[in-house]
């Protein structure tokens, strides 16, 4: 694996003051090895990310609570071209780890057809060409999680034939690939085929707290990125008797977020280049709360007060609310709960406000999800059901157990009128 040591002259050194100037030319980063620490540099000075996955949300909130970069999964979303991104990120003195997708061989990609992959380079090729001038633009990323259920070694031949391309067009910038995990395995596949990356990215979740025994195991002496952690992932939880995954309130999960980071990306400074926290928007995967770090309707979580401690050093003025418990037929999560079709049962949420704010609450029943997909691919946001509350805004409610067996979820929002709020859900099934 190489370090970056090409850079082309540029006429301003300082971001800050490119920022401020307008337009402005293509900035170099590379990575250097400076008294046994890896570190990313940028126009010549290091640059410390305090990043976060982004595509939909306003990057004016990342800035304001201490966030400086944003990275990608693509280079065209559904709503924005790669320029638009590259602008908007200029525009809030942000920097993007831009990525090029490529193809999954769990979507059926084949690796094997000479034709396929060589069409795939071109299309990496035009897009580097598009925007590796792009003063905004920090590293490339060529691909996400590959690896993920993967067979064929040649991926990685494929990679390594990108990131030759884009050393050979772009001199700017570093290449990486996002791995999900990191074993022995993965470890000596980049080592052997795709020795032409600058390091790589590594995307753990609960998992992320052995990180570092993972990298002592292996031998690994390397610099490289963290581009996902955050929540406890829904394959890594205890499931109820029905296969339905138990999640987190909003409050544990914000102690995961600092527990993960404190462990596994502030522990090794000599190797860890930045980190891109997961994920700075929200989205349905298994449950419509369970990655996104903002609620559906906007409202800020209480994972945002722990990366805005992290990237300040400092809590917000005015912090989320807390959840203590949320209760079932006088139950909690950790038990299976099995409730009596038509049954009455209740449910009590008992949270509190850091700043005292007066706190309103919103409940709702969903059928639980049937999605089997992974790797962040699409799902659909279960059904939600009506009738079944006797109220929805009070901390205390009485359920009424749908009349048709199933296995559904209970939710409940709590809010500060601040703009924050917090969350917890529990799975039940109707015998």
């Amino acid at each position: 694996m190489r370090i970056t040591t090409r850079l082309f002259p540029v006429l301003i050194l300082l971001f800050g003051s490119l920022h401020a100037s307008g337009p402005a030319e293509v900035i170099p980063v590379e990575v250097v090895q400076k008294q046994g620490r890896y570190v990313l540099e940028r126009a010549g000075e290091p640059y410390t990310i305090r990043g976060a996955g982004l595509e939909y949300s306003d990057i004016a909130v990342l800035v304001s609570h201490g966030g400086n970069s944003i990275r990608t999964w693509r280079t065209n979303n559904a709503e924005s071209s790669g320029l638009e991104v590259l602008d908007n990120a200029w525009k809030h003195g942000v920097t993007v780890t831009l990525c090029i997708e490529i193809g999954r061989e769990r979507h059926g990609f084949d690796y094997d057809d000479e034709a396929a992959v060589a069409a795939q380079l071109e299309f990496a090729r035009g897009e580097v060409m598009k925007y590796k001038d792009h003063p905004a633009l920090l590293v490339w990323m060529i691909g996400n999680e590959p690896n993920l259920h993967f067979k064929n070694p040649k991926v990685f031949d494929a990679i390594n034939d990108i990131s030759e391309m884009i050393h050979e067009v772009d001199g700017n910038h570093p290449t990486t690939t996002a791995l999900a995990g990191f074993n022995a395995e993965l470890a000596g596949l980049i080592e052997t085929r795709a020795p032409d990356l600058d390091f790589v990215s590594i995307q753990m979740y609960g998992d992320i707290v052995n990180l570092p025994r993972y990298l002592n195991e292996t031998g690994f002496n390397k610099p490289y990125m963290v581009t996902e952690w955050g929540a406890v992932g829904h394959w890594e939880v205890r499931k109820t008797t029905w296969g339905a995954p138990v999640e987190q309130n909003s409050t544990d999960k914000a102690a995961n977020y600092l527990k993960s980071y404190e462990v596994a990306i502030a522990s090794d400074p000599d190797h860890v280049l930045g980190s891109y926290v997961f994920l700075w928007g929200q989205k349905q995967e298994r449950t419509p709360t369970w990655y996104g770090m903002f609620l559906a309707d906007g409202k800020k979580t209480e994972a945002i007060d722990t990366m805005h401690y992290i990237w300040t050093g400092a809590w917000p003025e005015n912090r989320s609310p807390q959840i203590e418990v949320m209760q079932l037929d006088s139950r909690t999560s950790a038990e299976d709960i099995i409730l009596s079709a038509g049954g009455s049962y209740d449910a009590l949420l008992t949270a509190r406000d850091p700043d005292g704010d007066t706190l309103t609450y919103h409940w709702e029943v969903l059928r639980e999800s049937e999605a089997t997909q992974d790797g962040g691919d699409k799902e659909d946001v279960p059904e939600s059901i009506g009738g079944l509350l006797d109220r929805t805004d009070t901390p205390a409610v009485n359920l009424k157990a749908p009349g048709e067996a199933g296995a559904f979820r209970l939710f409940v929002y709590v809010y500060d009128g601040q703009g924050n709020a917090g969350h917890a859900n529990i799975p039940f099934l109707v015998q």
